[in-house]
């Protein structure tokens, strides 16, 4: 019987890296769409509200975040950061996490960053290198194997 290798893990490094990629683009969204928010709000109120609610911008800002990892770990299992460097977010079993379990690590990783960053680094002394909202939620990073570039035909 043939033992399959456990995909390799990326360093946390590359992990930082991918994450500061996609704060990034979280940033714009978040702007874009809280934007677009008070547009809407001066045009209903004919410009008598010029100021969002921050109960709402709160609500905005979290499910701009929230949508924006889970569209892209539910269509891929890869945001663009995680693209870049070649990361891939798959449930325990190697497979492409599920709309629960996106969710679920989504709150995780909130509970992670909320505590003073301690569940993001526990995979520098976790065994399997996750995260705490990876135990959560039933999902793991691995490291994408680099694809070799194919050399161009000559046309002989």
């Amino acid at each position: 019987m043939k033992h399959l290798e456990q995909p390799a893990s990326p360093s946390l490094p590359r992990r930082l890296t991918a994450m500061l990629y996609d704060v990034l683009l979280v940033v714009a969204l978040v702007a874009v769409v809280n934007g677009i928010a008070l547009g809407a709000l001066v045009q209903l109120t004919n410009g008598k509200q010029q100021v969002l609610n921050e109960n709402l911008v709160q609500l905005l800002t979290l499910l701009s975040v929230f949508g924006f990892y889970s569209i892209f770990w539910l269509k891929s299992g890869q945001t663009l950061g995680m693209q870049a460097w070649r990361i891939k977010l798959v449930d325990f079993h190697g497979g492409r996490p599920k709309a629960g379990k996106a969710l679920l690590r989504c709150l995780g990783a909130c509970l992670s960053a909320a505590c003073l960053g301690l569940g993001y680094l526990w995979c520098i002394v976790d065994r399997n290198n996750r995260y705490w909202h990876d135990y959560l939620s039933g999902t793991e990073l691995i490291l994408l194997v680099k694809e070799e570039k194919k050399e161009p035909e000559s046309a002989d």
